[in-house]
């Protein structure tokens, strides 16, 4: 076995760390939902297309991004377990971002015709790929930064990133969206997408300073990860189904973000800064509930946490879509807020521990990047694209999409019930609780073979500190 010093335990940097990165990814996804349901129906697509389907056409634009994102799993989840968990959010900072900057700059259809449309799309799939090892990796880092006791909270900081990055959209997006339709056509649409390159900065100036886990470089020093994905698909497979049926419950928040904002603007007339206001408002209740139900998941358990914010999240989403149809703002405000601020963020604050303590710290970001990527390209192509398509050509049909809803509630709640509470557990015990006589005599095996690369690479990690 190799001696390398195990670098301490740095739980608050790894949790504003991981934050920061998936702000970014959460403020890359709202403006292009956003966009999708505002902006590039028109700007993309022949104006000589009925407007649902110009509607419906961005929005499959939005779910390419989702559909990639099953493949990069495949290339950066095991980059994260092999060269380490810092290694992949960097790729993935400046990956995300500039892709965010770059749309900014495409030309419109007015411009160059059908090659908007394609280069719209060519910059979603390397965009998705980037992606697919975000959330996996930060997840990865706090979670094993973190004591003993505080897990959950910790890993929440991750998702509060979602509530965070739309927060910063909305407040960007409002006034944007207020602008004379002359200018936010011509220019106005670009500078949310321009400005994500000052999030990157502000992410890349914390991201550096942030070593790699104790628990990561411990794995390397006994050179157990040569063939996570191997290793993975041969022996926790089932791990990685459970949380492709309970990602699904994704969709809703795609729902929340994307669809409903085209369904009340586009389908009811409604007023495009205040429909905004509505997910401005749900996501900053959200940035105070989610660390609150990141504590409690500590308390109560990841599984219960889980299971009741799936259950109200799909109940919910039935009155939010209603109340869009009555154009009553007061029930708009107050469905969206319990929705999205109450139930999703206790789905947000529990899913991250819930999730990559199903696996064995040698394969977390492999194993969770494969299963969430998955069930978030399945609920990200179902969410804003069925939805349209039920909500009919006019956009005002609310029933079918809120059958989606209760369709991703009832899958994900399902599949939850399967997995095992882990919350009492320490990470040590989820490594033999989660590994068979089989896989442990592998991984023996594994380690006394001598591999130049692993040991460079424990070698590289120990000189970064």
């Amino acid at each position: 076995m190799t001696n390398t010093t195990l670098p301490q335990k740095t739980p608050a940097r790894a949790a504003i760390a991981a934050w920061i990165g998936t702000t970014l990814e959460y403020y890359d996804f709202a403006v292009y939902g956003t966009s999708s349901a505002l902006i590039f129906n028109v700007l993309f697509f022949s104006p000589e297309l009925p407007q649902g389907i110009s509607v419906l056409l961005a929005m499959v634009t939005f779910a390419v991004g989702y559909a990639v994102r099953p493949l990069g799993s495949l290339i950066l989840g095991p980059m994260g377990d092999r060269f380490g968990r810092k290694f992949v959010m960097m790729i993935t900072l400046f990956g995300i971002g500039g892709c965010t900057f770059l749309i900014g700059c495409l030309p419109t259809f007015a411009q160059v015709g059908a090659l908007a449309p394609i280069l719209l799309v060519l910059i979603r799939v390397i965009q998705g790929l980037c992606l697919s090892g975000e959330q996996a990796s930060a997840i990865s880092m706090s979670l094993e930064h973190s004591s003993e006791r505080r897990r959950g909270f910790i890993t929440s900081f991750t998702t509060l990133g979602a509530s965070t990055g739309t927060l910063l959209t909305l407040l960007v997006f409002i006034p944007i969206a207020a602008m004379p339709k002359e200018q936010l056509l011509t220019w106005g649409w670009r500078i949310p997408f321009w400005l994500s390159a000052l999030v990157v900065v502000v992410a890349f100036l914390i991201r550096r300073h942030v070593q790699e886990p104790p628990e990561f470089v411990k794995n390397q020093s006994r050179n157990v990860n040569s063939s996570p994905l191997k290793h993975l698909l041969r022996f926790h497979w089932r791990a990685v189904l459970r949380i492709v049926f309970c990602a699904i419950i994704a969709g809703t928040s795609y729902m929340m973000q994307t669809f409903s904002v085209a369904f009340g603007t586009t389908g009811y007339g409604l007023d495009k800064p205040t429909m905004l206001l509505t997910t401005t408002v749900s996501a900053v209740v959200a940035l105070a509930i989610t660390p609150l139900a990141g504590f409690l998941v500590d308390k109560i358990g990841r599984k219960t946490m889980f299971l009741l914010g799936t259950v109200g999240v799909g109940i919910t989403m039935m009155p939010y879509l209603w109340a869009i149809t009555t154009g009553n703002w007061a029930l708009i405000f107050i469905f969206g807020i319990i929705n999205y601020s109450l139930f999703y963020s206790m789905v947000n604050a529990s899913w991250p521990s819930f999730f990559s303590e199903m696996f064995p710290s040698r394969l977390r970001v492999s194993g969770l990047a494969l299963g969430t990527q998955i069930g978030f390209a399945v609920s990200g192509v179902i969410g804003p694209v069925l939805s349209t398509a039920l909500a009919g050509p006019d956009l005002k049909g609310w029933v079918g999409p809120s059958i989606i809803a209760l369709g991703f509630m009832i899958i994900a709640g399902a599949s939850a019930l399967t997995a095992k509470e882990t919350t009492k557990y320490t990470l040590e015990q989820l490594d033999d609780l989660h590994q068979s006589e089989q896989e442990k005599a592998v991984v023996a095996a594994a380690a006394a073979t001598p591999a130049g690369d692993a040991r460079n690479l424990a070698a590289q990690s120990g000189a970064e500190k």
